[in-house]
């Protein structure tokens, strides 16, 4: 007989052998694991496109300790140092070449979206595909020199030939580079430092005469001695509003010559909402993301943890990885003659120029 009879006395078909053994995988199968599963026991590289010691280092580990404590499933965070192209080296790994299952978290200059922006053929990466989880500080860039050199102000470098550190094709070349051009500064920039900290330690050596680009917060977090006893010069500060502690540094958009400048100036200025960014890579899963952008959300707003920056004289003014997200976007659609005169501007700074 072909068919089976019930207790009920109805005939049904019987489930064939092979179909029956499938159907018992089915579930399991198709069930998704949770990101508190999927995260627990894990580790999370947190790649850092800088040397040791600078303020991306710092506060990349300074989240990379907190962190975990915050995403379901609490994997521990290891900071690895990818030095190299201003950042490049790491961000272009992040972006091709890294796990795209949220266990890769980065950080990398701030100015990426605006070189891509320029259509800077160096760039490998797409940096609105690059998925933003949040941002610790976002303060403004300075230009600062050592307190022994003559260059204490703006008009001073107008005059005087100074020598500043860069690390590579970032906002501590272009911001020099642009000045250079547009307000008639005379900064001969050194490349080839691979972070902040090598810079600094330049300066104390007499090496370079100054450094082309560090945040204020990072200035008062790594080197607060400095600050407070005056060694350095802060000659300019880059962003969109000033700092409520430099009212008296002028801002370098607001320095401009005329209105086609101060455009351009103004580019330059937007990535420092970018500030010291953290994200991972594209096509990650979105509950990881939203997993991770909730963590980020709510360990920048946990007293315990404003606490242990505030020791370690960290500031925080965070941005989320949404507005990140939105802000990178707006860079990279600049209008094409702003973005290009900036380009034209600041592309191609040669070794020692």
């Amino acid at each position: 007989m072909s068919h089976v009879q019930q207790a009920s006395g109805r005939f049904v078909k019987p489930v064939p052998i092979v179909f029956a053994f499938l159907a018992a995988f089915v579930v399991p199968a198709c069930a998704q694991q949770s990101v508190e599963d999927f995260y627990r026991g894990k580790q999370i590289d947190m790649i850092i496109g800088y040397s040791p010691g600078g303020t991306y280092d710092l506060y990349a580990r300074l989240v990379a300790r907190q962190l975990g404590n915050y995403i379901p499933g609490n994997p521990t965070i290891i900071p690895r140092n990818m030095p190299g192209g201003g950042s490049r080296t790491a961000a272009t790994w992040v972006s091709s070449g890294a796990p795209k299952d949220g266990t890769v978290l980065a950080t990398g200059d701030q100015s990426l979206a605006v070189e891509q922006a320029m259509g800077d053929k160096q760039l490998r990466v797409d940096t609105t595909k690059l998925i933003y989880i949040g941002n610790p500080i976002a303060d403004n860039n300075t230009t600062a020199t050592w307190f022994t050199s003559p260059v204490k102000t703006i008009e001073d470098a107008k005059r005087i030939e100074t020598p500043m550190g860069a690390t590579g094709g970032s906002t501590s070349s272009q911001y020099p580079k642009a000045m250079n051009a547009l307000l008639g500064t005379k900064f001969k920039i050194i490349l080839g430092y691979p972070g902040g900290n090598d810079i600094n330690l330049a300066m104390e050596r007499g090496e370079v005469a100054g450094r082309g680009s560090n945040s204020w917060g990072a200035w008062k977090a790594t080197r607060p001695d400095w600050v407070k006893n005056k060694k350095i010069n802060i000659l300019v500060q880059i962003g969109l509003k000033k700092e409520p502690d430099l009212q008296d540094v002028p801002l370098l958009m607001d320095l401009a010559k005329n209105d086609e400048d101060r455009a351009v100036l103004k580019l330059l200025s937007a990535s420092t909402a970018i500030g010291r960014p953290i994200f991972t890579t594209p096509d990650v899963p979105p509950e990881r993301v939203k997993a991770l952008r909730d963590a980020f959300d709510k360990m920048v707003r946990d007293p315990a943890f404003l606490e242990i920056a505030k020791k370690d004289n960290f500031d925080i003014d965070p941005v989320s990885g949404e507005e990140l997200q939105r802000i990178v976007a707006d860079i990279v659609a600049t209008p094409k003659a702003i973005a290009d005169r900036l380009q034209e501007i600041i592309g191609g700074i040669e070794q020692n120029q």
